[in-house]
């Protein structure tokens, strides 16, 4: 151990440091490279960062479903002053992107092929379908007239002009009960079918939607820009075409055809775009500053150098261990991550304050005087990434190596590169070397024992003690992860005025409806949209999509088959003679219905027609279930880990039981239809991932803040050892102090508490660390060695402030708060570091 401390020590050994520091930069160069040969990559997909909730097989299958029927989907509406031109928009639109069958697939509009399909086979099976209000008149057709309403019915459509009735349709079907039933199978749907073309109103104006499925995900940068492209190219193709199809003379701002966009597509590009735009600039802007603070300090180019090269050096370790743990590196890591050029630098900062102190060239000798508190520091902050680490958040799992590895690649920098590269001298004054000296004279002025000074210092602790009480009293909490990305505005209009043509949409809630069997599944299923609907007459929600229509029960099948036996056994003569049909229907009709009995409509086949949009709504223990596994740290497996135990025989049970979707639209009380499901006492559980994440947001920022008071009073247990309680005490205060400055300063300015809040406090807690242990390293009261610590403090001060400071201003919530917090926390930290001064001077004074 001599040995190697007398080697890190000689001066000689500067060049074979030197050349490890190069061969550590070309391996982790050379794997970086490597990783992103074998599939690394860049992820803009917000969801990416969320945790993975620990679920039933199941519920988890279920979710997956939901989130494939969300994802990649595209939809378009072309607004038109008349049906017309509509149609003419969404066909030219569909023939446009159907040329690029490699970007976009399942390009549709209205009536599909698989439901004209469908609404064969209903029609097949159309004697055990029956609406509601059709059963209730057939129920009792042996002692009950009700049913002669429908002949009724069927006399006026066949005399309308605008009925639907066929000499085709009525010789099967002489009631013509079937339509009513095809039109209940989408009672809400406001649009309709002209052309193939799907068609609705918009404030007075025809709506013509297109959807299309991209092929690569939303989240793809590579398919964003495929994407957009072929979409931009065909709405340009679009508006030319129509142009010239409209004559000069009713040209217009309103003969237009308008575009809405809706979909994941569009917020994704619009985050990928933010995202990128942030890390240029908040980077290059921070990178900036720091070159202008390095200039300032130092007036040397070398300084200016090596501090690129400390930067460039942590950024490169960051992005090659974040790639070599998760697989992929999130653009929002990367704008995250900008924050480590104010945290990295401090190394640089403080060798060259040091250095300037000392006056000398050799810069072994600098780097070992300082080595002991850089090691320290690049410990405490490594702890507090750590923390942020210890989240099931998989984005903050990134953060918290992306930073941990880069202050390592710093700190190697330093102890590597530096003996060679930094024996060049520097001037001999500074001017922030000169403030950092004034600012500590006039501190030692204002704290000199005095009945004067200590009046001052009572009347500004009261103040301060107001300011927090006052501040923090107002302060309130957010937790909903919807905070972590906010599409503008343009988007989110769009995309709600197309929702409304489509009747409200669906949203990312849903009810999950189980049983252990097929047929109990469909029992429950139509109970449970019964509970549904009387959700939407109490206006808790506004629509829902659920396949009770598509797939009735046998039971019910029976029922209603039943009610047709029971009609064409005691009124069909009456039928066949009050529409004018021929005798002769009456032994075919028998017919069909005799075949048809015990021939019920099953699940199997109507799902194997249907679309994916239906079959997705369906959950049987057979298929196969589609999961992402994201690679995340082994903390997030070990808590689902924990959980799985204590429900790992309900999850083997639910495995095999069968389960059904019901698609939510226009939630208006989330809260009051779970309380309904939960009252119902069926076997529906209302699933809210949205909800779920964020009350594990809740639950870790609590953890967070408890995480906050133990690490202070284990660090003044530790330092205790080293420094005395007294100093141990004050060195814990600074940061302490800080932090509830910071949360009295979110309350005045209206910045509500988050996860995101309480991770930055633990940033504030490890820098505020460092910053008193500078300090508190000064025990001989040196003036010159406190004006060096103070200088150095100041400059990465400084540079944390610039970056954390752009970060406040970021569109994106999540990061805008993880800014703010730092931005208070740091400028309050470095206001009472100093103070640490004054302590050490004490202890120096009345002994330890």
């Amino acid at each position: 151990m001599s040995k190697l401390a007398s080697w890190f020590n000689s001066p000689k050994q500067a060049v074979p440091r030197f050349i490890i520091w190069c061969l550590l930069i070309a391996l982790v160069s050379a794997y970086g490279v490597l990783l992103w040969q074998s599939g690394a990559k860049i992820q803009s997909n917000i969801l990416a960062m969320l945790p993975k909730l620990t679920e039933t097989p199941l519920t988890q299958k279920a979710l997956d479903k939901v989130e494939q029927r969300l994802a990649d989907q595209v939809y378009i509406g072309l607004l038109a002053d008349n049906k017309q031109q509509a149609i003419n928009a969404a066909t030219h639109l569909i023939e446009q992107l159907q040329q690029s069958p490699d970007v976009f697939t399942d390009i549709r509009s209205g009536e599909s092929q698989q439901m004209q399909t469908l609404s064969q086979y209903y029609f097949d099976k159309r004697f055990f379908l029956l609406t509601d209000e059709q059963y209730g008149l057939l129920a009792d057709t042996e002692h009950s007239a009700d049913w002669q309403q429908l002949l009724l019915a069927a006399q006026q459509q066949l005399y309308s002009s605008f009925g639907y009735a066929s000499s085709a349709l009525l010789t099967q079907d002489p009631l013509l009960l079937f339509p009513d039933n095809l039109i209940a199978l989408a009672p809400t749907q406001k649009l309709t079918s002209e052309q193939h073309i799907l068609l609705g109103k918009s404030e007075q104006k025809f709506v013509a939607i297109v959807m299309a499925k991209g092929v690569k995900s939303a989240f793809n940068p590579d398919g964003q820009q495929q994407q957009m492209t072929v979409l931009n190219d065909a709405f340009s193709s679009l508006k030319s075409v129509h142009s010239q199809h409209v004559p000069n003379s009713y040209r217009g701002d309103n003969t237009d055809i308008e575009v809405l966009k809706a979909g994941t597509l569009f917020h994704a590009q619009a985050a990928t775009d933010s995202a990128k735009f942030e890390v240029s600039t908040i980077g290059s802007l921070s990178l900036l500053g720091v070159m202008i603070l390095v200039w300032l300090g130092f007036r040397s180019v070398m300084p200016l150098a090596l501090a690129v090269l400390t930067l460039s050096s942590g950024f490169l370790f960051a992005v090659v261990a974040t790639l070599s743990i998760f697989g992929e590196l999130h653009l929002l890591t990367l704008v995250f991550g900008t924050s480590l050029i104010g945290v990295a630098i401090d190394y640089s900062f403080h060798f060259y304050c040091e250095k300037l102190l000392l006056n000398k060239p050799n810069a072994t000798a600098v780097i070992n005087r300082i080595l002991p508190a850089m090691t320290l520091a690049l410990l405490t902050s490594t702890i507090a990434f750590i923390a942020i680490g210890m989240t099931p958040f998989p984005g903050m799992q990134q953060v918290a190596i992306f930073c941990a590895a880069g202050l390592l690649g710093a700190y190697l920098t330093l102890v590597f590169a530096y003996p060679l590269l930094a024996n060049s001298r520097l001037p001999t004054s500074s001017f922030l070397l000169v403030w950092a000296e004034r600012y500590l004279h006039w501190l030692t002025k204002v704290t000199t024992h005095s009945a004067h000074a200590n009046l001052k210092i009572s009347a500004v602790a009261c103040v301060i003690a107001l300011f927090m009480i006052g501040g923090i009293s107002t302060l309130k909490s957010n937790d909903d992860i919807r905070n972590l990305q906010q599409s503008p505005e343009r988007i989110t209009t769009e995309e709600n005025k197309l929702r409304q043509v489509l009747s409200g949409g669906t949203d990312n809630q849903f009810i999950l409806v189980t049983a252990n069997d097929e047929q109990a599944l469909l029992n429950e299923l139509d109970k449970a949209s019964t509970l549904v609907s009387d959700a939407v007459v109490a206006n808790e929600i506004s629509s829902f999509v659920s396949l009770n229509r598509y797939l009735p029960s046998v039971q019910k099948q029976k029922q209603n088959y039943l009610a047709y036996q029971q009609l064409y056994l005691h009124h069909l003569d009456e039928i066949i003679d009050a529409l004018g049909l021929d005798e002769s229907l009456k032994a075919e009709l028998l017919n069909q219905l005799s075949l048809s009995e015990n021939q019920f409509i099953s699940p199997d086949s109507v799902l194997n027609i249907a679309s994916n949009d239906l079959a997705s709504l369906w959950l049987s223990p057979n298929a196969e279930m589609s999961t992402t596994t994201p690679i995340t740290a082994n903390i997030t497996a070990n808590i689902r880990a924990s959980i799985k135990t204590d429900s790992q025989a309900s999850s083997n049970s639910e495995s095999h039981q069968f389960g059904s979707i019901i698609l939510l639209g226009g939630i208006n009380d989330l809260s009051a239809l779970t309380i309904r499901a939960e009252q119902s006492g069926l076997s529906v559980n209302v699933i809210d991932k949205v909800g779920e994440i964020s009350n594990l947001m809740a639950q870790f920022k609590q953890l967070t803040l408890q995480l906050l008071v133990l690490v202070c009073v284990v660090a003044i247990f530790i330092f205790s050892v080293k420094f005395g309680i007294k100093l141990a005490i004050g060195i814990v205060s600074v940061p302490a102090s800080s932090i509830l400055l910071t949360l009295a300063s979110l309350g005045v300015v209206g910045s509500p508490l988050s996860l995101f809040h309480a991770l930055a406090l633990i940033l504030v807690l490890g820098i505020g660390i460092d910053y008193s242990l500078f300090f508190a390293s000064v025990k001989s009261s040196s003036p010159a060695k406190a004006s060096g610590v103070m200088m150095a403090v100041l400059m990465s001060a400084c540079s944390t402030l610039l970056a954390f400071g752009l970060l406040a201003f970021s569109q994106t919530n999540a990061i805008h708060y993880f800014g703010l917090t730092l931005l208070f926390g740091i400028g309050f930290t470095f206001l009472l570091a100093p103070l640490i001064s004054i302590i050490t001077r004490e202890v120096v004074h009345n002994g330890k």
